[in-house]
C-alpha cells in the first residue's frame, strides 16, 4: 500500500523551514526504494514540490542537491548495492553522483497548486492558520481524487476542526515532524475520530520507513509537544512577571532562561527555545490552543508584548537564529530584549553578573547538558545532582523546583485528558523531540 502511495507524492509548503526538510527526507527514502528495488533512478516525476515562493523553490534546490550528495556519502554501502547490476557505475563517486542526479530528476518544483493533481500522498506544512489550511485544503480537495490521502505537518490545530471544513471524508491525518525533520526522529501521529483505518496503517508504515520515532497523540490542540511546551512557556512567563517586581523585565528574563537551561539541565533555556519556534509561531500555536481548549485560559502576554515590539525570533533560510528575545552572535546569545527599554542589554554589561549572583552557584554534582546528552547513562549521573537540588535554597535552585513541578502537572494533565496514553508518551515526547535528559515524572527529580 505505501509503496503504491509513494509513486505520486506531493508537499505544500515545500521551499518553507518544515516543508524542504519533509520534501528531503521523502525523496531520499522515494530514491533509495527505487534504487534498491530496480538497480537504478528512473527519473520519473514522482515528487511534486509545491510553493508560492518561487524564489525560494530556487533554493530548496540548492538545497536539496547539498543535501542528497551528504546522505548518499553516508549510505554509500547499502547504495553500492542498490547499483551493483549497473556496469557503468565503478566507483563511489560515480553512485554518488548517479543517486544525487536521479534523484532530483524525481522532484518537480511548482508555484501552481494545481500540480497536485496527480498526487496519492499530499503532504502539508503551511502555516499554523486554521483558515488558511481550511481554503488549501479545499482547494487541493478539487483537484485530486478520492482516494487521496492528506497529512498535515500541523503543531496545533486538531484534525477533526481541518476534516469537518475541508470536507475531506477522514482522509487527513497529523503527522507532526520535529524540527528540522531529516535530523529530529521523533514524529507525532494524530488521529480524528473519523481518520480511516488505512491511513492510519499508512502512515505507522510511512514513518517506520523513514526510521522515526512514533508517538500517537490525541486530537486535542497542541497535543503533546506543544501541549506541554506552551503551557510551560506560560508559567515561566508568569515567573517573569513576578521577579520583575524587584528587578529589570529583562533581567527576569535572563533568570528564568538561565535556570531552565542550567538548573533542569536542557539543551536551551525557555525563552531561547521560544526564540528558535519563532515568538509568532508560539503566539499562534497559544491562539488555537485557546480556541479549541475551552477549560483552561491559554494566553502569553509576554510574548504578545515582544511581538508588539517588533521582537520575532525564527530562523533564516540557511538555518540560523534570528535576533528575538535574545540577540544572537554566532549563534549564541548575547543580550536580551528590554521591553521597558526598547533595546537589547548587553551580557557584556554589569547587570549580568548580578543576575548570576542572585540566582547563586549551582548545586553541586550539576553537569551541563552538552557533557550528558550522549551518555546513556545521564539519567543516573543526574542523581546526585537533583538531590542537592532538592536540599539548596538558592534563589536559582527554588525557581528550579517550582519550575519542574509545574512541568510534572502539566504533564499529568496530558495524561488525565487522554492527550498521551501514558506518561512514558509525554517523556519519549520531550526527550526525542526536545532533547531532554528525562521526562517530568522521572523519580530522579522526586525521590525523597
Amino acid at each position: 500500500m505505501l509503496d503504491e502511495a509513494l509513486k505520486q507524492v506531493a508537499v505544500i509548503g515545500a521551499a518553507g523551514k518544515m516543508g524542504s526538510g519533509i520534501s528531503l527526507v521523502l525523496l531520499q527514502e522515494i530514491a533509495h526504494a527505487e534504487a534498491a528495488a530496480s538497480g537504478r533512478i528512473s527519473g520519473e516525476p514522482r515528487l511534486w514540490l509545491i510553493d508560492s515562493n518561487e524564489e525560494a523553490l530556487l533554493g530548496l534546490r540548492a538545497y536539496l542537491s547539498a543535501q542528497l550528495r551528504r546522505y548518499a556519502e553516508k549510505n554509500i554501502v547499502a547504495l553500492r548495492s542498490a547499483f551493483a547490476e549497473d556496469e557503468a557505475l565503478t566507483d563511489n563517486a560515480e553512485i554518488i553522483d548517479a543517486f544525487v542526479e536521479g534523484a532530483l530528476k524525481c522532484a518537480r518544483m511548482h508555484g501552481d497548486l494545481h500540480k497536485v493533481n496527480r498526487a496519492q500522498l499530499v503532504f502539508e506544512a503551511i502555516v499554523e492558520d486554521v483558515a488558511v489550511k481550511t481554503e488549501t485544503y479545499k482547494q487541493v480537495r478539487s483537484q485530486c481524487g478520492p482516494e487521496t490521502y492528506f497529512l498535515t505537518n500541523t503543531s496545533s490545530i486538531p484534525l477533526g476542526e481541518l476534516d469537518a471544513r475541508a470536507g475531506l471524508e477522514g482522509r487527513i491525518i497529523g503527522f507532526h515532524f520535529y524540527n528540522p525533520a531529516p535530523v529530529q526522529r521523533l514524529v507525532e501521529v494524530i488521529c480524528s475520530a473519523a481518520t480511516v483505518g488505512p491511513l492510519r496503517e499508512l502512515a505507522i508504515e510511512l514513518g517506520k520507513r523513514l526510521g522515526k520515532t512514533l508517538v500517537m497523540s490525541k486530537d486535542v490542540a497542541g497535543f503533546i509537544g506543544n501541549g506541554h511546551f506552551m503551557r510551560e512557556l506560560q508559567h515561566a512567563a508568569e515567573q517573569v512577571a513576578d521577579l520583575g517586581a524587584s528587578m529589570p523585565d529583562y533581567q527576569a528574563v535572563y533568570l528564568l532562561n538561565r535556570v531552565t537551561q542550567d538548573w533542569l539541565v536542557r539543551p536551551m533555556g525557555i525563552f531561547q527555545l521560544a526564540d528558535y519556534v519563532g515568538l509568532d509561531v508560539c503566539q499562534n500555536i497559544l491562539r488555537v490552543m485557546d480556541t479549541f481548549i475551552g477549560d483552561e485560559e491559554l494566553r502569553c502576554p509576554l510574548v504578545d508584548a515582544f511581538l508588539d515590539a517588533g521582537v520575532r525570533g525564527g530562523q533564516f533560510a540557511d538555518g540560523s537564529q534570528k535576533d528575538g528575545v535574545f540577540a544572537y552572535e554566532r549563534g549564541r546569545p548575547a543580550g536580551v530584549y528590554s521591553l521597558s527599554e526598547g533595546r537589547y542589554a548587553a551580557f557584556g554589561d554589569a547587570w549580568l553578573a548580578e543576575a548570576d549572583a542572585a540566582l547563586g552557584p549551582l548545586p553541586e554534582g550539576h553537569m551541563a547538558w552538552r557533557a550528558l546528552a550522549r551518555d546513556r547513562a545521564a539519567v543516573e549521573k543526574l542523581r546526585p545532582y537533583f538531590r542537592a537540588l532538592r536540599a539548596a535554597e538558592t534563589q536559582g535552585a527554588q525557581l528550579a523546583r517550582t519550575y519542574l513541578r509545574r512541568s510534572r502537572e502539566i504533564a499529568q494533565q496530558l495524561v488525565d485528558a487522554g492527550v498521551a496514553a501514558s506518561p512514558d508518551d509525554v517523556t519519549t515526547v520531550l526527550t526525542s523531540g526536545f532533547y531532554h535528559l528525562y521526562g517530568p515524572a522521572n523519580d530522579l527529580l522526586w525521590e525523597g
